[in-house]
Parts: C-alpha cells; sequence; structure tokens
C-alpha cells in the first residue's frame, strides 16, 4: 500500500498550474503573479531627500556659519538650478536633490533665523539622502513568478504603475458528498440521517486558499445519481468527492468514475486517517475522492489536497512548511501504519510545546477543532518519548494555531 510521502508526490506530479489571466491591481490581492516583474525604471528615480531640513554643501558648513536659505523644494517639485556655493535650500522629504548638494540636514538640528541657517553640530557627508537606484536599477528582477501577491507586492507592482496584472486563475472546483444517509444544513433530520457537514467544510477550505469551491449537493447511493453529478463535477477544473470509496455495495464513486473515463492513479493509502482514499484524473483535471469521516476528509484535505489546489493556482511553494517542536508526553502506536496525529500548540520560552490535542480517535471531531496542527508519525513508529523534536504542520495561520494557547 502506498506510503502518504508517495501518494503525494504522484497528486502532484499529476497537476499542472491552470491557465493564467490579467486583472487589475486593485483586485490582485492574494493572487499568484504568472509572470516575472522587472523594474522598469531606477528605484528611486533620481537622488531624493529621505527628511524635512535643508538640502547643503558639507563644505559649506563650519561651525557657527549661517547660510543664506535660497530655494524651497517640496515634494513633487521638478528640479531646477543648482545649489549656489554657500547658501541651503529648504527640502522635504521625496524632493529631489538639487545638483551640488551632498548633504540634508534635518530640521532638528538647524536654527533658521532671518533666512540665514546654522546647525548645531557639523553633519555627516551624505546624509538623508536616498540615492538613485539604491533599492532596484532598472531590469532588476522585482518579484519571481509564482510569488502570492501580498500587500507588500502589491505596493511594489503600485510603484511602477503596474495597472493590469498576469495571475494565474482561480482554481473552480466541485465538491460533491455521496449517500443516502446525507441531508443539507437546514433540512429536518430524521432517524438515521446526518448533515452534510463535509461539503461545507471543504468549501471553507477551499475559499480560504483562494479558489472557487462549486457545491453540487448530494448524490444518492444509485448510479443515476452519481452518473449525473459525478458528470457535472467533471466539467470544473478538479472535482473533490466524500465518501462512497469503499468496497461496500453501495460504494459507486470510483467504479462510475471510470466508467465517465476518469483513470484511477492510486486507491488506499498507509495512513491513519485517510486510509480508502483514491486518486484519479479526467485528462488533466485532478480527481480526490475522499473517505467520508469528517476527521479524515479534513486531514487528507490538508495533507494530499492543498498542496495540489495550490500548485493548479501557480503557487511555488505548494508543501507548506513545518515548524519544530517538542513532545509535552510519550506518543505510542502501532507499527505498520503511518499516523496523522491532532496536536495543540504551546509557545513557553520562545519554545514551541506539541501536546495532543484530545481522543485521536478517527470519530472525534473536537480533537481537530482544538488542533493548532498535524504532527505526522511514520508506519514503523511507534514509541515517541517526551522531549522528542517532531515536524508539526501548523493548520491555518502561526497565529491562530499558537496565540490561543501561548
Amino acid at each position: 500500500m502506498l506510503r502518504f510521502e508517495e501518494a503525494r508526490r504522484l497528486i502532484l506530479t499529476h497537476t499542472s498550474p491552470l491557465d493564467t489571466e490579467r486583472i487589475s491591481l486593485f483586485t490582485a490581492g492574494g493572487r499568484v503573479l504568472a509572470e516575472e516583474i522587472r523594474a522598469p525604471w531606477d528605484l528611486p528615480p533620481w537622488d531624493n531627500s529621505a527628511m524635512d531640513g535643508y538640502a547643503v554643501r558639507l563644505a559649506d558648513c563650519a561651525p557657527g556659519r549661517r547660510l543664506p536659505v535660497r530655494g524651497y523644494l517640496p515634494a513633487g517639485a521638478v528640479p531646477g538650478a543648482a545649489l549656489a556655493p554657500g547658501a541651503a535650500a529648504k527640502i522635504m522629504t521625496g524632493a529631489p536633490l538639487p545638483a551640488e548638494a551632498d548633504t540634508i540636514v534635518p530640521f532638528e538640528q538647524a536654527d533658521e533665523q532671518d533666512g540665514q541657517v546654522s546647525f548645531s553640530s557639523t553633519p555627516q557627508a551624505g546624509a538623508h539622502i536616498r540615492r538613485r537606484a539604491e533599492d532596484l536599477r532598472s531590469g532588476d528582477l522585482v518579484i519571481p513568478a509564482g510569488t502570492p501577491l501580498r500587500p507588500a507586492e502589491i505596493g511594489m507592482l503600485a510603484t511602477f504603475g503596474k495597472i493590469l496584472i498576469p495571475v494565474f486563475r482561480r482554481a473552480r472546483i466541485a465538491v460533491l458528498s455521496t449517500g443516502d444517509e446525507l441531508v443539507e444544513p437546514g433540512d429536518q433530520l430524521g432517524e438515521g440521517r446526518i448533515i452534510n457537514s463535509n461539503a461545507l467544510a471543504i468549501a471553507a477550505a477551499l475559499s480560504e486558499l483562494g479558489a472557487e469551491p462549486v457545491l453540487l449537493g448530494i448524490a444518492r447511493d444509485n448510479r443515476e445519481s452519481h452518473l449525473q453529478l459525478l458528470g457535472e463535477g467533471l466539467k470544473a477544473d478538479a472535482l473533490i468527492t466524500s465518501a462512497g470509496i469503499s468496497t461496500g455495495d453501495r460504494d459507486l464513486v470510483r467504479e462510475v468514475l471510470l466508467e465517465l473515463g476518469a483513470t484511477e492513479i492510486f486507491y488506499k493509502i498507509n495512513i491513519k486517517p485517510g486510509r480508502p482514499t483514491a486518486f484519479l484524473r479526467f485528462g488533466a483535471k485532478p480527481v480526490f475522492c475522499l473517505p467520508g469521516n469528517p476527521v479524515a476528509t479534513l486531514i487528507t484535505f490538508e495533507e494530499l489536497v492543498k498542496p495540489a489546489v495550490l500548485r493548479m493556482m501557480g503557487h511555488h511553494r505548494a508543501i507548506q512548511p513545518f515548524i519544530k517542536g517538542t513532545l509535552r508526553e510519550d506518543v505510542r502506536k502501532k507499527p505498520g501504519r503511518g499516523q496523522f496525529l491532532r496536536v495543540a500548540l504551546e509557545i513557553r520560552d520562545g519554545r514551541i510545546l506539541v501536546s495532543t490535542s484530545g481522543d485521536q480517535n478517527t470519530g472525534i471531531l473536537r480533537t481537530l477543532v482544538r488542533a493548532g496542527g498535524l504532527v505526522y508519525l511514520a508506519p514503523e513508529a511507534t514509541h515517541l518519548p517526551a522531549g522528542s523534536e517532531v515536524d508539526v504542520h501548523l493548520l491555518g495561520t502561526p497565529r491562530e494555531a499558537l496565540d490561543e494557547q501561548a
């Protein structure tokens, strides 16, 4: 049976980035850049003042000497005549440095009276000047392709006047639940019925990644319903199903997908929870068949589907980085299967301490709600003593994972 690492490798091998589009910079936050951006001009484009003060020649700034103030340069001013020898020019932050000036003296270090200025101390040569191209030179690589556009990147693109930005398209991903026992939230619960929570949980996870979930509803336990809804789901960029992939008489998902023309890449992974997971392709489209148990659904999404969705939308770093943590308690498991341990995290004295977040039974959802991260235990692992260092995959942002316990 496939190890977890091999299953994830196969998924990423068979997943490619989507096509691209150009969108307004105003709506590009969170999207992934599809083409590298190079500086069209120097940044800063000219020498300019980093402080409100006086532009001077250092050679004119002898202690006690008073200089006539000639000229005023606000931000946005066009450079004019060169600074006259033995004079100072009032200048604001961001204004271009006049020719022949080589130093800025802040207002706080100056005393201006009757149109003349003196300085409390001799300034340093080149003080408070931003030099042309000290940030970027024309032609420098500004942002590589595959970079998620955060506020800093948006600000840099705006600095260079970029209005239409090439980005990878959002993945439009169909979500389908299966089972006669399911009812939708808000419907009346009867005996033997459970609410279709998986679809909303998966949709929320997709939205968090910036993808567009398409909720298809519930496929009932018959071929006609599966054929209709799975066929509809295969029109999207990818399809995620939950339940219906074990070996029971009513587990029809894999059978119908194959009938519709999908190709199975693997079925079953040596992990707990999530063993009955399948991955197929319909042409170039990935199809993820996840277990129906809510805990297994969300963990397999996090560890197997999420990297693929990120790759589809252009992310270079599809597998999220781990952090190091220290176990606060002994952890034991049976050999033979890999296991994802749901853990709570606490920061203490600069260290991240890791403990189980509760009952690890697959049927206990509250343990996942309490978890700040997941720890993967390899199939051969049987005992990790307290104090062991472990790799932790954070669930959500570090703030969400750690703050409650910090």
